[in-house]
């Protein structure tokens, strides 16, 4: 529980920073007259940040591990968040924005990876859906503020960003707080040190009970050989990733990144202004959102109950074909009611994939190869929600809502068709990768 709910708190203070710029995108346009190309611009830079942060930040948690990295990424994105509340123009909003995606793109691959390295295999896909549950009370936080803090005044998205600052002060949290990977301790040689964090597991008291743990996690190297390390540096670390074994789940894992990235962030991201367009008021339209973001907690509660009982792929495809057609529906109605319940329906599906994917995409590699792998393809996935943001106003003008929100489901569908080209591993222990 002291693993699930430390990491669970830096994801949910990643998924209100991420979820604090559409408020505030939304707010800049009406207050420095912002175009829809610059507000795109301010979305996907950020973005490019985290593109570059996933890759880094996977190679760096299998040198340096998965603690240290996961405690600098708070750090970098909560002091380049509460800087953000001082500036007075665009370019060093997106300055700071970048080295903001920099932070929490490292962060969210490490984060999973960390806590499936602690996880029993019976219930290790349940556990990091209910980690990327998190990421709903973040965005539930984001959506209060938007609503609440935003427009009282014209220093409301100033407010936000210095609201934003606190996973700096939670880095230290982590730091000290939390014990490093025992996999990642022992794959390194570290026997010793693996053995004390699996003994503080061993004395902890079970949540629900006076016991103390009985049993012991299997890892590599605690009878004194040492998982065998690559050799060499990243380059060597990413060459694996499309060896023989490997590169038929990393194509696939990278395609679901890439087609789920691109049209959750260019829907999220948007839908507030999208919503002012349609003629609500900006508080009202916060207001709608905050509602639509809701639906996120019961959708990672579903997901996180059958990844167990389907499988990681059937769940994760089926969470993505119901965002397809949640997509369709969101761009083709008007009617207030039929908008809020097709912004749930898209909200429901949708986190439950990520849900699902995040729960599925460390368990792709082994232990050396565990953070490389999953930063890579979260990096990847990044491209698309780099060009989303940017892409989303073109497509609003082209066709509306209906063409967007229709490009949308066709991405939703490719990744749902590509998640069938996953290695299963529900129910399996991490060291029989």
């Amino acid at each position: 529980m002291r693993v699930l709910s430390g990491s669970g708190i830096g994801w949910a203070l990643d998924a209100m920073d991420v979820g604090l710029i559409s408020f505030i995108i939304a707010a800049l346009t009406a207050q420095w007259g912002l175009t829809k190309g610059e507000g795109g611009l301010i979305a996907s830079i950020g973005f490019v940040g985290m593109a570059i942060g996933a890759s880094l930040g996977g190679l760096l948690a299998d040198r340096i591990g998965r603690r240290q990295v996961f405690a600098l990424t708070l750090l970098i994105y909560g002091v380049a968040t509460g800087a953000s509340a001082l500036v007075g123009g665009i370019a060093l909003l997106l300055i700071l924005r970048f080295f903001v995606g920099l932070g929490l793109g490292a962060e969210l691959p490490v984060a999973s990876t960390y806590v499936s390295e602690f996880a029993p295999a019976r219930i290790r896909g349940r556990l990091i859906v209910i980690l990327e549950a998190f990421w709903a009370v973040g965005w539930t936080a984001s959506a209060i503020i938007g609503y609440f803090v935003v427009p009282a005044s014209d220093n409301g998205w100033r407010w936000a960003f210095a609201i934003g600052a606190i996973p700096a002060v939670y880095a230290l949290v982590v730091r000290w707080g939390l014990p490093e990977s025992a996999r990642w301790l022992a794959g390194r040689g570290k026997v010793a040190e693996a053995e004390r964090v699996v003994a503080d597991f061993e004395a902890s008291p079970a949540v629900f009970g006076s016991e103390p743990v009985a049993q012991t996690p299997v890892i590599p190297g605690a009878s004194g050989a040492t998982q065998p390390q690559r050799p060499g540096g990243s380059r060597n670390r990413f060459a694996a990733l499309w060896s023989a074994e490997y590169r038929v789940r990393t194509l696939s894992i990278w395609l679901v990144w890439l087609c789920v990235n691109f049209a959750y962030y260019g829907a999220f991201i948007w839908i507030p202004s999208i919503l002012v367009d349609a003629g609500f008021s900006l508080v009202r339209s916060f207001g709608f959102t905050l509602i639509i973001t809701l639906a996120q907690l019961p959708g990672y509660a579903v997901a996180a109950w059958l990844i167990e009982k389907w499988g990681r792929r059937l769940t994760l495809s089926v969470f993505l074909a119901g965002s397809a057609l949640s997509a369709i529906a969101f761009g083709t109605v008007h009617v207030e009611w039929a908008i809020i319940a097709a912004g749930m329906a898209l909200s429901f599906f949708n986190l439950g994939a990520w849900g699902a994917v995040y729960a599925v995409t460390p368990e792709l590699y082994p232990t050396d190869l565990r953070g490389t792998g999953a930063g890579w393809a979260a990096g990847f996935g990044r491209i698309a929600s780099i060009v989303a943001p940017m892409l989303v106003p073109v497509l609003l003008i082209a066709g509306g809502t209906g063409l967007t929100f229709t490009v949308f489901a066709i991405f939703f569908v490719i990744a749902a068709v590509a998640a069938w080209g996953l290695k299963e591993f529900a129910g399996k222990a991490l060291a029989e990768h």
